[in-house]
Protein backbone atom coordinates (compact mmCIF):
# COMPACT_ATOMS: atom_id res chain seq x y z
CA UNK A 1 0.00 0.00 0.00
CA UNK A 2 1.05 3.45 -0.68
CA UNK A 3 0.82 6.28 1.92
CA UNK A 4 1.38 9.82 1.93
CA UNK A 5 2.20 11.85 4.97
CA UNK A 6 2.09 15.25 5.37
CA UNK A 7 5.10 16.39 7.40
CA UNK A 8 5.15 19.19 10.32
CA UNK A 9 7.80 21.57 11.46
CA UNK A 10 10.61 20.11 8.47
CA UNK A 11 11.33 21.08 4.97
CA UNK A 12 10.70 18.15 3.35
CA UNK A 13 6.23 18.50 3.16
CA UNK A 14 5.19 15.29 2.52
CA UNK A 15 6.53 11.27 2.77
CA UNK A 16 5.65 8.96 0.47
CA UNK A 17 5.91 5.15 1.92
CA UNK A 18 5.13 2.03 0.63
CA UNK A 19 4.02 -0.36 3.17
CA UNK A 20 3.36 -4.46 3.21
CA UNK A 21 2.57 -6.13 6.40
CA UNK A 22 4.84 -3.90 8.86
CA UNK A 23 7.87 -3.56 6.12
CA UNK A 24 8.41 -0.03 4.64
CA UNK A 25 9.62 0.44 1.07
CA UNK A 26 10.29 3.16 -1.77
CA UNK A 27 10.02 6.10 0.73
CA UNK A 28 10.61 9.28 -1.11
CA UNK A 29 10.70 12.64 0.80
CA UNK A 30 8.53 15.26 -1.36
CA UNK A 31 8.82 19.42 -1.29
CA UNK A 32 12.61 20.08 0.24
CA UNK A 33 14.72 19.29 2.46
CA UNK A 34 18.75 18.43 2.98
CA UNK A 35 19.43 16.79 -0.40
CA UNK A 36 22.13 14.52 0.85
CA UNK A 37 20.04 13.20 4.05
CA UNK A 38 16.72 12.94 1.48
CA UNK A 39 18.40 10.36 -0.67
CA UNK A 40 20.47 8.83 2.49
CA UNK A 41 17.55 7.69 4.38
CA UNK A 42 15.56 6.07 2.16
CA UNK A 43 18.61 3.65 1.04
CA UNK A 44 19.28 2.99 4.68
CA UNK A 45 15.11 2.47 5.99
CA UNK A 46 14.20 0.32 2.79
CA UNK A 47 13.29 -3.42 3.36
CA UNK A 48 13.44 -2.46 7.63
CA UNK A 49 9.90 -3.36 9.69
CA UNK A 50 7.93 0.40 11.13
CA UNK A 51 9.40 -0.62 14.74
CA UNK A 52 13.17 -0.82 13.85
CA UNK A 53 12.26 2.73 12.05
CA UNK A 54 11.12 4.13 15.23
CA UNK A 55 13.86 2.77 17.34
CA UNK A 56 16.88 3.71 15.20
CA UNK A 57 15.22 7.13 13.96
CA UNK A 58 12.53 8.30 16.56
CA UNK A 59 13.20 11.27 18.30
CA UNK A 60 16.23 12.93 16.30
CA UNK A 61 15.78 16.49 16.07
CA UNK A 62 17.32 19.25 13.36
CA UNK A 63 18.53 22.61 14.72
CA UNK A 64 16.45 24.19 17.17
CA UNK A 65 13.44 22.00 16.01
CA UNK A 66 11.66 19.73 17.76
CA UNK A 67 11.80 16.79 15.05
CA UNK A 68 13.59 15.87 12.16
CA UNK A 69 12.97 14.97 8.65
CA UNK A 70 14.44 11.19 9.96
CA UNK A 71 11.67 11.50 12.69
CA UNK A 72 8.87 12.44 10.88
CA UNK A 73 10.13 9.01 8.77
CA UNK A 74 8.81 6.95 11.92
CA UNK A 75 5.72 9.23 12.11
CA UNK A 76 4.69 8.36 8.53
CA UNK A 77 5.54 5.00 9.01
CA UNK A 78 3.45 4.37 12.15
CA UNK A 79 0.84 6.15 10.23
CA UNK A 80 1.05 4.31 7.19
CA UNK A 81 1.04 1.42 9.67
CA UNK A 82 -2.29 1.87 11.49
CA UNK A 83 -4.10 3.31 8.06
CA UNK A 84 -2.92 -0.51 6.76
CA UNK A 85 -4.78 -2.15 9.44
CA UNK A 86 -7.58 -0.15 9.43
CA UNK A 87 -8.43 -1.19 5.74
CA UNK A 88 -8.13 -4.56 6.97
CA UNK A 89 -10.51 -4.75 9.44
CA UNK A 90 -12.84 -3.00 7.00
CA UNK A 91 -12.63 -5.94 4.80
Amino acid sequence: MEYVYTTENTCARQIKVEIHDDVITNVEFLGGGCNGNLKAVPRLVDGMTVEQIERILGGITCGRRPTSCADQLTRACRAAYEEQQRQKGER
